[in-house]
């Protein structure tokens, strides 16, 4: 039972984020985005495992996550000795950058906060800032009844020239069990990669 300790959870998280950064590639000079950063964690996780690149972390910091701030993520990033790093106010519904900016784009257990969105909608505009050959990592709980089909979108994404899309259960043995993703209301976790 003391796996789903504090620590536990913790040590679940810390394992979620090197996961999902091992799929956000950089080039040289590159850009990548991280939607809805709230601490930090994996905007630095993703530039750590970059160095060549930078990646910027946005969030609304809303009243709801009070113990994040802009400042938090600095502090963190700091704290880490992290240099390739730069944290934004931003909205995950309508990015403040322009088609096609970043080199990669990903984003971990953000989308399912969101609500009276679509989140196949959220899902495009993110893509919708990926230039083209640019990398997608996004972690998030993606039952049916949040994100609908998904196996449709993954269709449309290949049918509209995207390559290597692949929608895994990360609940599987991946980033937690079953029985965890059930204990911690995780169930559906999946992580949605590809290219552009």
């Amino acid at each position: 039972h003391g796996k789903f300790s504090y620590d536990g959870k913790r040590q679940l998280s810390k394992e979620i984020v090197e996961g999902t950064a091992k799929y956000v590639t950089l080039p040289e000079g590159g850009i990548g985005l991280d939607v809805g950063c709230g601490s930090g964690a994996l905007t630095i996780a993703c530039a750590k495992r970059n160095p060549q690149g930078r990646m910027v972390g946005i969030d609304r910091w809303g009243k709801e996550y009070a113990s994040f701030s802009r400042q938090l993520c600095e502090n963190n990033s700091d704290a880490e000795s992290v240099q390739n790093t730069e944290f934004h106010q931003g909205d995950a519904c309508k990015l403040d950058y322009p088609d096609e900016y970043f080199d990669a784009v990903t984003s971990n257990y953000v989308y399912h906060n969101i609500t009276g969105v679509n989140k196949q909608e959220l899902l495009r505009e993110t893509l919708r800032v990926l230039k083209k050959g640019g990398t997608f990592a996004i972690h998030d709980i993606m039952s049916k009844a949040r994100y609908g089909d998904m196996q449709k979108f993954v269709n449309e994404l290949y049918n509209e020239g995207y390559e290597g899309v692949e929608l895994i259960d990360t609940t599987d043995g991946m980033f937690m069990s079953k029985g965890e993703a059930h204990i911690l209301g995780l169930r559906g976790s999946s992580l949605l990669i590809g290219k552009k």
